[in-house]
């Protein structure tokens, strides 16, 4: 069976996910739902239509959204209601009461919603995660992560938080198998805009695991890395060049008295040769395969990103400086 996909927004993500649409096997992509003046009419030779009826009418078993957050409830709304199937570009709406709207809406009429939190495609971050479930790190007793960069153009109606620390919060449940129980942050404004620029945050998971994320838009270069730190020694996961490393803790056998620090000492380190598939590919592929098979497999669910939202609007909740 030959799927019919659309697309709604053709901006920096939408145009990344017509060049993987255009060439995915099993899909017929049909054209592009933009309103915008400045883009062309056609794209990698669809058309590219003003009005989301118009692309509608062409018939579309499921429709990639990678429109300004503000419009995600109203877009997949109407989606929903055509009886189409949706992978949404995160975060899933502006807020969680909206996010819980939606999720419930395509739950209520068995259609496929899936989040575009396209950290867990990595292949760096799937490695991970496959070999702390075999074992390799033990119990996990902490997960950093650091995302920044430069401000992006393409973003203007959600804060850093909602943008990139969505990104974190979910890759690191994710990875861990366990979900968050409590969190806390700061935040700044430095650049002048409406929200958020930078975020400190800390949380706790299910498992007793603690967390940190060092996220904003202020670094004039970019970083993405995944610290895993458990009982038996770390990964650290690159996302930037999908490169996983592991640091063994040291097997010498160090003495000590009982009343003192027990420590580690430094082990091997393993670089791991992986397949690098190209993580957007990879998410198309399972959002396809779901739709197909009529259930999420191997996708980020309208639940999994209600549940991101949820969280992040506790830490812009949390995120202000009390005076002393």
């Amino acid at each position: 069976m030959v799927l019919r996909a659309g697309l709604l927004g053709l901006g920096v993500m939408g145009s990344n996910h017509a060049r993987v649409l255009a060439s995915l096997q099993g899909v017929d992509f049909v054209g592009v739902y933009d309103p915008s003046p400045t883009v062309p009419e056609r794209v990698h030779d669809r058309p590219v239509v003003r009005e989301l009826d118009q692309l509608l009418e062409l018939g579309i078993d499921y429709a990639v959204v990678a429109a300004p957050t503000t419009f995600h409830l109203e877009m997949g709304t109407r989606l929903a209601e055509a009886g189409i199937h949706a992978l949404i570009e995160k975060p899933v709406a502006s807020t969680a009461e909206d996010s819980r709207t939606l999720r419930d809406l395509f739950a209520a009429k068995g259609l496929i919603g899936g989040v575009g939190h396209i950290e867990r495609y990595n292949p760096a971050l799937q490695a991970a995660r496959e070999r702390i479930a075999q074992g390799m790190l033990g119990e996990i007793y902490q997960i950093a992560t650091r995302r920044q960069g430069p401000f992006p153009g393409r973003i203007a109606d959600v804060g850093v938080i909602k943008d990139l620390a969505t990104h974190d919060i979910d890759l690191t449940a994710w990875v861990a198998q366990q979900d968050y129980v409590s969190v806390n942050a700061r935040t700044a404004h430095r650049s002048g805009r409406e929200h958020e620029d930078m975020v400190l945050a800390v949380g706790t998971l299910s498992g007793g695991t603690i967390t940190s994320h060092v996220v904003n838009w202020l670094t004039p270069f970019k970083e993405r890395v995944t610290i895993i730190t458990g009982e038996n020694g770390v990964l650290v996961a690159d996302t930037l060049t999908a490169d996983l490393t592991y640091y063994e803790n040291g097997r010498i056998q160090v003495a000590w008295d009982p009343g003192e620090f027990r420590g580690v000492s430094e082990g091997n380190m393993t670089r791991f040769a992986l397949d690098r598939k190209e993580p957007m590919l990879a998410e198309h592929e399972a959002f396809r395969d779901s739709v197909l098979a009529g259930e999420a497999r191997g996708i980020v669910t309208f639940a999994d990103g209600t549940r991101v939202v949820e969280t992040a609007e506790q830490l812009a909740l949390d995120g202000f400086t009390r005076r002393l």
